[in-house]
């Protein structure tokens, strides 16, 4: 059985050997490939650090998280751009626009989400899409750069059956995490309903840790809650939930 974390960061662990720990525990629970997040300037070394110690486990992303866009983001947008020829990435991400943290810099977000569209089309690439509290923001923008090239995930999708649809019909998968588990969320009733081929697996780790583990930091090992709950929903079992959401990751990262 082979599990994919489509997000992690896992790589803000900086202790070698709790990182060490944090992978053998992934493999213990069959999650054998992780896909990394890249948030700033700063993060993209931590990610090929970790990239070259686990390359057979860990698939790395360039971009910069929606928290991060300031006034000067085109200059650090101009420092990721640049680390595109030193290592093979297989999205753009994370990108997008959060409503939640930070509503004055709006119009810098739309920007920076725009221009990174633009490089990943150019570069033939997914994109990894953020959205909290901005879903019409972030859909206006997937509408007017709709095409072939334009495809990716929807990275921890919290929202209605009907969002659920629209991003369906934009060509994306929806990445399905911890908040599946919470027992007033909703997703599940989501969820329940969606196609299997439609969805993606994910930890955001250290983030938003399914049940049994909430108030503790999350790690990629715990993919297994979430996917178990998957089968519960669906009554199917565990291996077939792994093999779709990981061919559905192979379609989407061509890895």
């Amino acid at each position: 059985m082979i599990l994919t974390d489509t997000h992690t960061h896992l790589y803000y662990e900086r202790d070698s050997d709790k990182r060490k720990q944090l992978i053998e525990r992934c493999l213990e629970n069959g999650v054998s490939r992780l896909f990394l997040p890249n948030v700033d300037p700063e993060s993209t070394d931590m990610i090929r650090e970790l990239v070259t110690e686990y390359p057979e486990y860990c698939f790395p992303m360039l971009g910069l998280h929606p928290c991060e866009v300031k006034e000067s983001f085109r200059t650090e947008l101009d420092s990721i751009c640049r680390n595109t020829g030193e290592q093979k990435i297989y999205a753009v991400g994370e990108i997008g626009i959060d409503l939640y943290w930070e509503k004055n810099t709006l119009e810098y977000q739309r920007e920076a989400f725009r221009t990174q569209i633009h490089w990943a089309k150019s570069l033939d690439l997914p994109i990894v899409i953020h959205c909290r509290e901005a879903f019409n923001e972030v859909y206006d923008i997937l509408k007017e750069e709709k095409g072939d090239k334009l495809r990716g995930i929807f990275h921890c999708f919290t929202g209605t059956a009907e969002q659920a649809k629209l991003i369906i019909e934009t060509g994306f998968y929806l990445g399905i995490g911890g908040v599946l588990t919470y027992k007033n969320a909703g997703l599940d009733k989501v969820v329940a309903e969606l196609d299997l081929e439609n969805i993606v697996l994910e930890t955001d780790s250290p983030y938003l840790p399914p049940v049994p583990f909430r108030g503790k930091p999350n790690e990629s090992s715990y993919l297994i809650y979430i996917a178990r709950k998957v089968a519960e929903l669906k009554n199917i079992s565990l291996e077939e939930v792994a093999e779709i959401t990981t061919n559905n990751s192979k379609s989407i990262f061509g890895i």
